[in-house]
Order: structure tokens, then sequence, then C-alpha cells
């Protein structure tokens, strides 16, 4: 229920957008000795990594139903750079410390600023896609741990 409020009104600033951004600042330095424009697109891309990182980590464990959670993560993150990418030009949302917009500048940089708010529709819209498959993998993967007693594996043969 929380995924679908959020999918539908992807600017509400909830309880796990404080943790993305915290994710999403320590981005900015750590992919910043890569270069200016890699430290800009820093924030975001850290702020997709780590969750992808649980995806992956519970995928390796067997634990399919928790990647799912994990990739749903990944989906609220979509929603959450959306909305930073829609404001681009209008630069209306509070910037931690000041500084330039890094959707402003990648943008800017790469001459598609005039398009934040189609590309930021194009972001939200991979995470509905993203959410909506996390949402119907988890269910039958909980299903099959009901099921078999299992985290969705397959039952071994008897």
């Amino acid at each position: 229920m929380y995924g679908a409020f959020l999918a539908l009104h992807p600017d509400h600033f909830g309880w796990l957008d404080g943790v993305d951004l915290a994710i999403h600042e320590a981005g900015h330095p750590l992919f910043g000795v890569f270069g200016e424009f890699v430290g800009f697109l820093g924030g975001t891309l850290m702020q997709l990594l780590m969750p992808s990182l649980f995806v992956w980590y519970f995928t390796r464990r067997g634990d399919r139903h928790a990647a799912t959670v994990a990739l749903w993560w990944v989906a609220q993150n979509l929603w959450n750079v959306s909305v930073y990418v829609k404001d681009a030009r209008a630069e209306e949302l509070p910037l931690v410390g000041g500084g330039e917009h890094d959707w402003n500048y990648l943008l800017g940089r790469l001459g598609l600023l005039g398009q934040d708010r189609l590309l930021g529709e194009a972001v939200r819209f991979a995470g509905v896609l993203l959410y909506l498959w996390a949402c119907l993998r988890g269910w039958t993967y909980a299903s099959a741990i009901g099921r078999d007693g299992d985290a969705g594996e397959p039952a071994a043969p008897s």
C-alpha cells in the first residue's frame, strides 16, 4: 500500500527518503574522484546502486522474496530521482548544503535540459514498472514460502 501511495504521489517525502538522501549525498564525493560530471551523477548512482546491492546479495543467497523487497526499494528510489529530474529547470527543490542542482547540471551538459519533465516522467514510469514487477514476484515467492516452507526456491524432489 505504501508503494502504491508513493507511485501516485512521488513528491511525498516519507521516512525512507531521508535514508535515500543520505545515500545520495554520500555518492557525490565517492564518485567525484572520476571527474565533475560523474561526481554530479554520483548521488543518483549511489542512490540506485545501494538498494541494487541488496537485490544482488539476497538473490545470491537464494532469498528471492527478500530480493524483491530490495527491488521495491530500487523502484522507490527511481520515483525519488524522477522528482529531482523533473525539477531540473525549475530548481524549486531545497538542496542539501546549497550548491548546484545535479540534474540541471547533468541535463544542461547533455543538451537535454528542455526535456527534464519528459525524462523525469520516463524515470517515474520505469519505477512503476519495477515496482509492479517486484510486487508480483514478491507475492509469488511469498506464496512459495508458505507452500514449500523456504525462501521461494523450488522444493527438493522427494
